[in-house]
């Protein structure tokens, strides 16, 4: 995967303070959470549109969780997961959400 190195386990990526994505990877699972301010439905719209298209463009269905319905809309997120089966595409997926958002740059913070 090009944003990340093999031996990264967790990252940390920041597009403006307006969506930050933050990827873990473990044996057996690999998620990313995209977090933003829950007042912006521009950015939802924004993120769910990035996840259609690494759907359509690697043929990969992960688990895509909103946590929309709770209380904290200052911080809200989607939540994108592989397990197992589809472990090893699941940087691709990523990788294309990433671009798609144009977010580009990895910290090493991690939350």
């Amino acid at each position: 995967m090009g944003l990340l190195s093999s031996n990264q386990k967790v990252c940390k990526v920041d597009r403006c303070k307006e969506i930050v994505a933050n990827v873990r990877m473990e044996e057996c699972y690999e998620g990313m959470s995209l977090v933003f301010d829950g007042n912006r439905d521009d950015l939802r719209d924004e993120i769910n549109a990035a996840i259609e298209k690494a759907k359509k463009d690697t043929g990969l269905d992960p688990l895509v969780f909103d946590n929309k319905k709770t209380d904290k809309s200052e911080h809200e997120a989607l939540y994108i997961e592989f397990t197992d089966e589809a472990q090893r595409a699941s940087g691709t997926f990523f990788e294309i959400v990433l671009k798609t958002l144009k977010i580009d740059k990895c910290a090493n913070d991690v939350i």
